[in-house]
């Protein structure tokens, strides 16, 4: 795929309005460079649409295209993939490869064009790219995918993982696929990159444990412990980070944080090891009484959770604050929207017409519908009108639903149609 086509189709040329001796073609390469980086550090697409506008710029400018993936500056890591709809799941012939992501800061929706979204699904989305598993492969071939350069990378079949006790003993008995299926249908992925080498890790919630390999690698391995996957892990800036109950000798409910960091080598020249989780922030007891796991907004990482029985109040805090054993809630989260679900994400505010900015979207299992809590007032008030609650039945739908949709990830890949039905997604 072009530069071009990713930035949604359209073809890009030099426009000479200004007249031929117009200073925005000659400009200086160290300024290119530095609007370059500057455009990149905010969206990928930009940086695409800026390279696009004549051959100077772009020849003093790195493409993308053969390194998307391996080179983490240009992930697009704010784009998400949108559930279709309408029974409609990304991959479905009559979509005929099309699929939309939408910008969660911008609110910017493009069309992307992927084949291979005919027999691959995706099973998770880590920094913008999308983990593929191909359909129809009794092996479990997977790689990471670019969806707008169009670049892959592909990694170790899950297949080999089936054969260690620690999954084959949790897994029910069936054909290889469904197992391997079964075995991602919660997963969570990171990615890193040291010295030019790839490492992506696995948190699977089924067998409560963590794969991790790397490109190069032939086969997954397997962490020799295992950690409770009660609530969705967060991936964040390479690394894992899980959300815990514990108890203490009087029986007491206490919540922590830990962090799993990338294999490293041992320094004696063998394979990279995967250390356990180490502990590194611990909620006061009684603070939240149903906890709703850890959720990126901007740079920061936010940890929530409910503090009564009718989960209807919800407080926010700052992992970097548990960190130093502080516990502050904020009900400022920069004008954001937090979507609690399966898996939980933040979007900016602004492109949301029905919902205002710093509140938490969840769904209220009491009525049920789906609600927005107002972080600095306490107040709790319906997310959208008259929509379906666990999905989108045909006919107009509101934008925060669809983003709520990606959550699910069931609504990402495969015909589940009597699921889908049940759902009206």
């Amino acid at each position: 795929m072009s530069s071009s086509q990713a930035a949604g189709g359209s073809t890009w040329k030099c426009r000479r309005t200004l007249g031929p001796g117009s200073c925005w073609v000659s400009l200086p390469e160290d300024l290119i460079h530095m609007v370059a980086s500057r455009l990149l550090d905010c969206d990928f697409l930009d940086y695409v649409r800026f390279r696009a506008v004549c051959t100077s710029w772009r020849s003093s400018t790195i493409s993308p295209s053969g390194r998307g993936v391996t080179d983490p500056r240009f992930h697009p890591r704010r784009w998400m993939l949108l559930p279709e709809g309408h029974y409609l799941y990304p991959g479905h012939p009559n979509l005929h490869g099309y699929v939309h992501f939408l910008n969660l800061d911008t609110g910017t929706l493009v069309c992307v064009q992927i084949l291979l979204l005919g027999d691959h699904c995706a099973i998770d989305s880590v920094d913008g790219l999308l983990l593929l598993l191909r359909n129809s492969d009794q092996e479990g071939t997977v790689c990471l995918l670019h969806p707008f350069t169009g670049d892959i990378t592909e990694l170790p079949p899950l297949g080999t993982l089936l054969p260690q006790p620690q999954v084959d003993s949790w897994l029910p008995n069936g054909p290889t696929l469904h197992r391997i299926r079964r075995l991602v249908r919660f997963v969570c992925a990171s990615v890193s990159f040291k010295a030019g080498a790839m490492t992506i890790m696995l948190a699977l919630h089924d067998v409560a444990r963590v794969a991790y390999a790397t490109s190069q690698d032939r086969r997954w391995t397997l962490s020799s412990w295992q950690c409770p996957l009660i609530y969705s892990p967060l991936s964040f800036q390479g690394k894992l980070y899980i959300f815990c109950e514990v108890y203490t000798p009087r029986l007491d409910e206490m919540h922590q944080v830990f962090q799993i960091d990338p294999p490293e080598q041992d320094g004696a020249g063998a394979d990279p090891q995967l250390q356990p989780p180490k502990l590194i922030a611990t909620i006061p007891t009684g603070k939240f009484i149903q906890p709703d796991g850890l959720v990126q907004c901007g740079t920061e990482i936010l940890v929530l959770g409910h503090n009564d029985l009718l989960v209807s109040q919800i407080l926010v805090c700052k992992l970097a604050d548990l960190v130093l054993e502080r516990f502050i809630p904020v009900d400022n989260i920069g004008g954001n929207t937090l979507c609690l679900g399966e898996r939980n994400l933040s979007v900016s505010s602004k492109i949301l017409p029905t919902v205002k900015g710093d509140n938490v979207v969840y769904k209220r299992s009491r009525q049920p519908y789906l609600a927005q809590y107002h972080l600095s007032s306490g107040s709790l008030t319906p997310a959208i009108d008259n929509c379906s609650l666990y999905g989108r039945a045909p006919g107009p739908s509101s934008l925060i639903h669809y983003i709520f949709s990606c959550c699910t990830r069931d609504l990402w890949y495969e015909p589940r149609t009597t699921i889908q039905k049940s759902k009206g997604c």
